[in-house]
């Protein structure tokens, strides 16, 4: 993996993991029950500055670069995964304030206690109006929405009740920014995995937006003075990889939970100790074999396109390609990894009073989203085959 000059980028990030740990773990089953992160973990993660980790310079916030956040963001997954993901979500949204005018990013990323939550489908409805739009729409899987300031999302410009459309019949869209207050929180996160996510939907009922918490969701072509660096030249694709740090990281804490747990344990009816037994072994070593493999592949994407947008250049396709593809396969591999831990951990993987069921169910659950799902395997093999793709994202 990359060596990270970590005087440079995000200093001391990863040194904090360790004061805010105590205060994961005890709360961590709460969120599970209660199906959404503690007050208290969100606000100790806010107090110490994580949710600055990717908040421009200019902001109050840390701008570091990307292999530095993906170690923080898999260090916070390993100890409790929905505060991994709720993380990492609100940092890869500040990416987003580049396309916003600058009096608007401003408001929405500059305030020190800044929390973003979003989501980007169902796309709502957008009415024109004097000095913004109305909003209406209804949006799932908004990660975090109980703890954030404001909420992202999109909506489709809507005139005399058709959409507003491009010349190649594409509809107009906005990202639209707006204040947690104004909407509301459906509670409906009810899911096997990630349950202390608190993903629940949020309703916008003609709720008013002021244009300049609007931008066109259009190919980032003059980032906004706060997002200059090169951060910001990945446009959304950092955000996008950091996803699947959630799933190594929580493949990272099953194999070092399995591995205390072969050293105690005897398996039913057997005297040889489970750390002795061959089979175990090996599903041990195919765990590490294949989350190690794809974290360098990640790694390795990341610092490869960080070494280019350093230059100056902003991230070219292949280097987009690049950087799904790894991203996909680290929740694969990750997958595969707790599968074989699940497997090697017989009963004790079921129990409830052991992390291993949740493992299971969690990393399952992340590998059904969208943007690392295994149907994007296809759209890198368009890519690749140099066929039509599907995957829109590709022109952000």
């Amino acid at each position: 993996m990359p060596t990270v000059d970590r005087s440079t980028s995000g200093t001391g990030l990863l040194d904090v993991v360790p004061a805010v740990e105590p205060v994961i773990r005890k709360y961590s089953a709460d969120a599970e029950h209660d199906r959404r992160l503690s007050e208290v973990v969100a606000h100790a993660m806010r107090d110490h500055g994580l949710y600055r980790t990717w908040r421009p310079k200019a902001f109050g916030g840390h701008e570091a670069d990307p292999m530095t956040a993906f170690q923080l963001f898999e260090e916070v997954s390993r100890i409790d995964s929905a505060a991994g993901w709720n993380l990492q979500l609100s940092c890869g949204a500040d990416a987003f304030g580049a396309w916003f005018p600058d009096d608007g990013a401003q408001e929405i990323f500059g305030a020190a206690d800044a929390i973003i939550a979003g989501a980007f489908f169902p796309s709502r409805r957008a009415i024109p109006v004097d000095g913004g739009y109305r909003v209406t729409g209804r949006t799932p899987f908004v990660s975090g929405v109980h703890h954030c300031t404001w909420f992202i999302g999109l909506a489709n410009i809507v005139e005399h009740d058709a959409l507003r459309l491009w010349d190649n019949g594409a509809p107009v869209t906005l990202i639209t920014a707006c204040p947690i207050g104004k909407a509301t929180i459906v509670e409906n996160w009810n899911t096997l995995g990630m349950r202390g996510t608190g993903s629940h939907d949020v309703i916008m009922n003609d709720v008013f937006v002021p244009e300049r918490h609007t931008t066109l969701l259009v190919p980032l072509d003059k980032p906004g003075r706060a997002y200059r660096g090169p951060l910001y030249r990945f446009t959304s694709w950092a955000a996008i990889a950091a996803l699947s740090t959630v799933a190594t990281g929580i493949a990272r804490a099953a194999i070092d939970d399995f591995i205390e747990l072969a050293r105690a344990k005897s398996p039913a009816y057997t005297a040889r100790p489970l750390k002795d037994r061959g089979i175990v072994q090996a599903q041990l070593a195919r765990a590490e074999a294949a989350l190690e493999s794809a974290r360098a592949y990640l790694y390795q994407s990341a610092h490869d396109t960080w070494n280019m947008v350093e230059k100056g250049p902003t991230i070219d396709m292949p280097h987009k390609m690049r950087m799904q593809l790894a991203a996909t396969n680290a929740v694969t591999a990750a997958t595969e990894a707790v599968d074989l831990i699940q497997a090697a951990a017989g009963t004790t993987g079921i129990r409830e009073e052991h992390r291993f069921e949740r493992h299971f169910r969690d990393v399952h659950t992340i590998s059904q989203h969208g943007f690392i799902s295994a149907s994007r395997f296809e759209s890198v093999g368009q890519l690749l085959l140099d066929v039509p793709v599907e995957w829109p994202f590709y022109g952000l």
